[in-house]
């Protein structure tokens, strides 16, 4: 098999492939919240879940949800105004606000919780545990190909 392997797709590249995924996948989870919760974005649910779950910064977060900066500060402030999350001085360095959960952020954790498994799981079925090792490998390859070495 060549490095260039074609595939029938508008662009010709299995890049594309992935892509697509990713947008079906997206748009399937909005779909399944949107049931659930019905004026929560996908981002805004996985930064709650991402708050929840993990000790961080707005922008160590921004990172892990593949946000820069400023879309991470429009979506926190509406995040906010919505009383999903609230802000607090940090204890330790008073420069720094953290954010919290309120109640209300909570509850819509508690609801989403179960549609996130099965947006899983619809995404992944028929997929082998050999298959799903497999793709993890390959697409943490072309990750670090894509990745530029620090000078």
């Amino acid at each position: 098999m060549s490095n260039n392997m074609k595939f029938n797709t508008p662009t010709t590249t299995v890049l594309y492939s992935i892509e697509e995924t990713v947008k079906a996948y997206r748009k399937l989870c909005q779909q399944n919240i949107s049931k659930v919760v019905p004026n929560i974005t996908v981002d805004q649910a996985l930064i709650l879940i991402v708050i929840d779950r993990n000790n961080m910064s707005q922008s160590e977060i921004a990172d892990l949800v593949f946000k820069d900066y400023a879309s991470m500060t429009r979506i926190v402030k509406l995040m906010i105004d919505k009383n999903y999350l609230s802000k607090a001085l940090d204890d330790h360095d008073k420069r720094k606000t953290k954010l919290k959960i309120t109640e209300l952020g909570k509850a819509i954790i508690e609801k989403l919780n179960p549609m996130i498994e099965l947006n899983r799981e619809t995404a992944l079925n028929a997929l082998t545990d050999k298959e799903l090792e497999q793709l993890h490998k390959i697409l943490s390859k072309i990750t670090q190909n894509c990745q530029i070495p620090k000078k």
